[in-house]
């Protein structure tokens, strides 16, 4: 009778599994957003590699990934060392007083499969100089199961989450409808970051 119970509970987890959690602050200093402004005078590229958060993901139950990608504002980097300066500085980003830029990850819906890679819209809250602002996602997950040791020489797994976007700085009370000649409203985002699950 008790081995009988003991199966009715264990059944049901290895039927349906658990999420895992995968962190994204990456000790090998890999993972790295891209920004682009393309304004009519000038073209703003530059990139930020301060990333950590954490994103729970259960393979059999996609749409109920959650988590946060988490960017340090300081990292945020431009060629130009005056440029840069200003970005971080209290009109523009002001990095000082706000010194994390989140987006909190609450679901993911119209689920595609293409192989290995889950592609689907994911929707969450950005949040920049302390807006929120609700917004949708096209995200590209691959899950790499068992293979964290090729990349961090850990057991573990891997989760890769891929995504191209735009924001809109008037969005977040940045310098709304100032400098578009040289300053672009809408900024391209890439990000291509890999999430690590150690095995316990």
């Amino acid at each position: 009778m008790k081995f009988t119970y003991f199966i009715l509970l264990t059944v049901p987890l290895f039927i349906f599994g658990s999420p895992k959690s995968f962190d994204f602050k990456d000790p090998k200093g890999v993972n790295t957003i891209i920004f682009q402004l393309d304004a009519l005078l000038e073209s703003i590229n530059g990139s930020a590699g301060g990333i950590s958060g954490t994103i729970s993901y259960d393979p059999k139950k996609p749409e109920s990934t959650k988590g946060s990608i988490v960017l340090d504002a300081s990292s945020l980097r431009v060629d130009n060392s005056v440029l840069q300066e200003h970005m971080h500085g209290e009109g523009w980003l002001h990095v000082s007083k706000f010194p994390q830029i989140v987006f909190a990850l609450s679901n993911l819906k119209n689920i595609k499969t293409e192989a290995r890679v889950l592609k689907a819209t994911a929707e969450g809250k950005m949040t920049i100089r302390n807006v929120t602002i609700i917004m949708e996602v096209p995200v590209e997950l691959t899950y790499l199961e068992g293979l964290l040791e090729k990349r961090n020489k850990t057991p573990g797994d891997l989760l890769v989450v891929r995504s191209k976007f735009k924001v809109k700085r008037d969005d977040f009370g940045i310098k709304p409808g100032e400098y578009l000649d040289k300053v672009a409203n809408e900024i391209d985002i890439s990000i291509n970051l890999a999430g690590a699950c150690p095995t316990q």
